[in-house]
C-alpha cells in the first residue's frame, strides 16, 4: 500500500511538482475500501501549499510501482472535487484503474 518515506521528501516533492512553497500542516490515515475490501491503507501528508494560482491545500504519499521496490510520488491538489486526504486517494485510484497496469 502506502511507503512511508519522511516528510521532507514529500515536501519537496510537492514543491517540485507544483511549484509553490509547502508546509506540512498534518499526516491523514486513509482506509479507502471497496465492496468491503481495503484498496488502500496509508498515511496521507496534508501542506499548506503557498504561491499556487489556485490551490492553497496540496495531498501527497507515494505507493509502491507494480510489484516493485520502486515507489510513485503522488501530490493532489486541494481543488474540487479534491476535499479531502480521502479524495485525493481516491481520484488517483480511479485515474491509475483508467490508465490501465503499469510496471
Amino acid at each position: 500500500m502506502s511507503v512511508e518515506v519522511p516528510a521532507d521528501e514529500l515536501r519537496q516533492a510537492v514543491e517540485r511538482m507544483h511549484d509553490g512553497r509547502a508546509r506540512l500542516r498534518e499526516v491523514v490515515l486513509v482506509l479507502e475500501t471497496f465492496r468491503d475490501q481495503v484498496v488502500w491503507e496509508g498515511d496521507v501528508h496534508v501542506f499548506d501549499l503557498e504561491g499556487h494560482p489556485k490551490a492553497t491545500v496540496c495531498y501527497a504519499w507515494t505507493s509502491f510501482v507494480g510489484d516493485s521496490d520502486r515507489r510513485r510520488f503522488y501530490a493532489a491538489l486541494g481543488l474540487p472535487p479534491i476535499n479531502s486526504a480521502a479524495d485525493a486517494v481516491r481520484a488517483s485510484i480511479v485515474a491509475e484503474r483508467r490508465a490501465g497496469p503499469t510496471n
